[in-house]
C-alpha cells in the first residue's frame, strides 16, 4: 500500500480547518503524535492561536490494563478552556478511546464551547462513537495492520504502515 505524503496531507488539513478558527479558537494536541501534527498546525494557522498539549495515559478506560506507558509527558493547556473551540489533534483516529480520554481530560480544565476533532489518518475501526470533523486521508486498514506517524531530526513528518505479528 502506498501511503500518502503526510507533510502534504498536513497542508490540505490547515486549510480545512481555517473556516472553524475563530477569534476564541486554541489547538490542543494529543501525546505524541497529536503533538507533532499541533505544532506543524499552529506554524501554517498562525501563531496568535494558544497551543496545548495532552498526555491521556492516565484518562484511558484501559489503563489498569494495559499499564503505564513508559513515556509519559506532562499536560500543558496555558489557556482558559472555558467558552473557547478547542481544536483537538490526534495522528491516528482508530476505536476513539484515546480522544474520548482527551476529552475527559480537556473538562477538567474548563468547559469549551465546542470541541473540533482534526486527525491525521482516520483508519476506521471505531469502538466508540466519535468522528472527525477533519482527517487528513482516510485508510481502510486491516485489524492486524497499524500506521504510524513519525517525526525524523528536521521535523518532518512520515507515516508507516507495521503489520501485527499473529500467533496461531
Amino acid at each position: 500500500m502506498q501511503l500518502p505524503d503526510a507533510e502534504v496531507l498536513v497542508r490540505e488539513m490547515a486549510q480545512k480547518l481555517k473556516p472553524f478558527i475563530t477569534e476564541r479558537s486554541a489547538l490542543v494536541g494529543i501525546h505524541t503524535g497529536g503533538v507533532w501534527l499541533a505544532e506543524k498546525l499552529h506554524s501554517l494557522l498562525g501563531q496568535g492561536m494558544p497551543m496545548g498539549t495532552l498526555d491521556v495515559s492516565f484518562y484511558r478506560d484501559d489503563f489498569g490494563q494495559a499499564g503505564l506507558h513508559p513515556n509519559i509527558e506532562p499536560s500543558s493547556i496555558p489557556f482558559d478552556v472555558e467558552g473557547r473551540t478547542i481544536i483537538l489533534v490526534d495522528d491516528v483516529l482508530y476505536t476513539g478511546r484515546s480522544v474520548r480520554a482527551a476529552m475527559n481530560e480537556l473538562f477538567d480544565y474548563g468547559r469549551p464551547a465546542s470541541i473540533i476533532l482534526a486527525v491525521l489518518v482516520d483508519r476506521g475501526g471505531r469502538e466508540l462513537p466519535i468522528a472527525a470533523q477533519v482527517a487528513g486521508v482516510r485508510l481502510d486498514l486491516k485489524a492486524q495492520q497499524n500506521i504510524q506517524l513519525n517525526r525524523d531530526q528536521q521535523g518532518v513528518l512520515s507515516l508507516s504502515l507495521h503489520e501485527k505479528n499473529q500467533k496461531n
